[in-house]
């Protein structure tokens, strides 16, 4: 273990983040024991509490342990002092993501609900006061969205959106390398590792494959594996959408109505039912507590599903006003979306819980990364005692 100073009040930080019941813990391993997901490697969640209780900030920095947690709550319902260390560890991934940022937002995002929601109504007046001030010319007797938006306008500031948030994001993600393994990792890291092992970092972005996992008990299939079933529906509905409108405004934006068979239409109705369906469930399941991972609600929790669904359902009205041929109910819908999506594209992406979904297979890269070095470090020693 690296040589570091405990940190006494990180306990108590920690709480601001939405860590419950942390101090009861008195590390019996039960939480370990029945986790689907532990390894020799990744001890969860007894590992990352133990080093929490002692102040240890360093090494929980250099740790990928708590996002490996997917929050199935199978710890926190057999564990026999209630400590909750399944809410521990989603503390802990708020709080290494605060850790991450460099522009302090994400803190000030996940300590504060006055930061949070003031920023994201404060975004949506901008967006709102752009459109009122800049607007193209409005056409009454017929639906003109290109008119009164035009696609190339909206599209260049997409990019310059998007550009954004991959500056903020990737930044992070270059503290988060620089946690785990400039500072983590005690065997050399050579470079060509970095691109061995990014199948990693695709493959599980792409299937969410590690949350499946978490429901062995309920069978071998897709279908039968709900928990990733429903985040794999979410991610990819939230994927294609973000797709489309970013990086194929044009085509998605158009003033012709094409025909049902058109995969414009597909594409979006797919993304639309995708969306409705994860918000919708996050939301319920919040508001029912009938599962362990949705009894402790952080207020960040609320924020992201509900701009999600927010922006499904203005999207749904946007389209009806299109087909209807209703002008003003248009272009007022439009900009009433806009005001949703651009917070919580700029807020949620790169500083709130979404960037989880960044961070997720960027740990599981790193720690491919890591465990391949460390492999190599070894491999010298194995092949001489071989040779005596």
């Amino acid at each position: 273990m690296m040589s570091q100073r405990a940190n006494p009040d990180l306990l108590l930080e920690l709480q601001a983040y939405g860590a419950v019941g942390a101090e009861s813990c008195f590390n019996c391993g039960t939480c370990t024991a029945v986790c689907s997901l532990t390894t020799d490697e990744n001890q969860l969640p007894r590992k990352s509490i133990r080093l929490l209780q002692v102040g240890l900030q360093d090494s929980l920095l250099a740790s990928v342990d708590p996002w490996m947690c997917y929050y199935c709550g199978d710890c926190s319902e057999t564990c026999p002092r209630q400590a909750e260390p399944a809410e521990t560890m989603m503390a802990l991934r708020r709080w290494l993501t605060a850790q991450y940022d460099w522009t302090g937002l994400a803190r000030k995002f996940y300590t504060s609900k006055v930061w949070e929601i003031g920023a994201v109504l404060a975004l949506a007046a901008f967006v709102v006061v752009m459109f009122i001030l800049f607007h193209g010319p409005m056409v009454t007797d017929r639906v003109e969205l290109n008119t009164f938006a035009p696609a190339h306008v909206i599209e260049v500031l997409d990019w310059i959106m998007l550009g954004g948030l991959s500056f903020f994001l990737l930044s992070n993600v270059a503290r988060m390398h620089h946690a785990i393994i400039r500072r983590g990792t005690k065997a050399p890291v050579p470079l060509s590792l970095y691109a061995t092992e990014a199948w990693n970092l695709i493959y599980h972005f792409v299937t969410q494959k590690r949350f499946s996992k978490c429901d062995e008990e309920e069978g071998g299939t897709f279908w039968q594996k709900p928990r990733w079933r429903n985040h794999w529906i979410l991610v990819s509905g939230y994927v294609t959408m973000f797709v489309l409108v970013v990086v194929f405004l044009r085509w998605f934006q158009t003033d012709e109505i094409y025909p049902i068979w058109h995969p414009q239409r597909w594409l979006g109705y797919y993304a639309t039912i995708a969306l409705l369906f994860g918000a919708t469930d996050a939301i319920w399941g919040r508001i029912k507590r009938e599962h362990q991972m949705h009894r402790f609600s952080h207020p960040s929790d609320w924020m992201f599903p509900i701009l999600l669904l927010l922006t499904t359902l203005t999207g749904i009205f946007l389209h009806t006003f299109r087909y209807l041929g209703l002008p003003m109910a248009t272009y007022i819908i439009y900009v009433i979306h806009l005001a949703i999506v651009v917070p919580m594209l700029v807020l949620e992406v790169p500083f709130g819980k979404w960037s989880h979904l960044a961070y997720r297979p960027f740990a599981i890269y790193f720690q491919a990364i890591k465990e391949k070095a460390q492999s190599l470090q070894q491999e010298p020693t194995g092949a001489l005692a071989a040779g005596d």
